[in-house]
């Protein structure tokens, strides 16, 4: 039988808290996780027949009635989670939880049942239908940190985990630990207004564990009891430190 062991983790545990006030919807998040992470565009026509390949979307929602109308945006990504449902249907254990708090996908393990995808509450999780088909100049603009992916499993948000372990091999050599802000996801990097913030969560002196332990800070759907590690922040005004 699978066991799990979700609560102890090493003197890293990553966290992210993504700042509702500040969001924008400018998509820039999007581009950034499309680019770093070898993402292949589908076109209209694949994205219409529902197998887009974003790991990361902003979703937006209406509040209010016209003329009084306001626009919210939501970031949404893999959240996670401490009690991942994804990991307990997997059939051949591709998915699971490091020592870090990561839910680490094993590519080459994969079958493609899409169990996980259909047991995530977020829909954050995708299924590969092709080949990655990268033509002429758009090979150059591929990321040699991450692997292309074949057609039949599924994909998702990593937290950018190749930009983990080259933070972590930096601080290592360094004989240091890693210090709050050495380790930035594209789409933390990217975003022009701050909204995102990425940090270990074990060290409470780190931004992202400032704002996740703030009164401004939620979990989605939390009566599912997924605890994920990712918080949003709404309402009051944007911190600062």
């Amino acid at each position: 039988m699978k066991s799990f062991n979700y609560k102890k983790h090493n003197d890293y545990k990553w966290a992210m808290t993504v700042d509702l006030d500040r969001c924008d919807g400018c998509g820039a998040c999007v581009v950034a996780c499309q680019a770093e992470n070898n993402i292949p565009s589908l076109g209209v026509e694949q994205t219409q027949e529902g197998r887009n390949m974003l790991w990361l979307r902003i979703e937006r929602y209406i509040e209010g009635s016209y003329p009084d109308v306001k626009v919210r945006f939501l970031p949404m990504m893999c959240q996670h989670c401490d009690t991942a449902p994804c990991e307990s249907v997997c059939p051949v254990y591709a998915t699971y939880q490091n020592n870090e708090g990561l839910n680490v996908q094993v590519y080459n393990r994969c079958v493609g049942t899409r169990f996980c995808g259909n047991n995530c509450p977020y829909s954050v999780r995708y299924f590969n239908w092709y080949d990655p088909d990268f033509e002429g100049k758009e090979k150059n603009q591929l990321n040699p940190d991450v692997s292309l992916r074949e057609k039949g499993i599924m994909e998702k948000c990593t937290f950018c985990m190749q930009r983990i372990r080259r933070g972590k091999d930096n601080a290592a050599d360094e004989g240091r630990e890693v210090h709050d802000g050495d380790i930035k996801p594209a789409c933390v990097q990217t975003c022009p207004t701050g909204a995102l913030e990425f940090g270990n969560i074990n060290d409470h002196h780190s931004r992202v564990s400032k704002l996740a332990h703030s009164g401004r800070a939620i979990s989605l759907f939390e009566e599912k009891g997924t605890h994920p590690s990712v918080k949003y922040l709404k309402g009051g005004t944007a911190d600062v430190f």
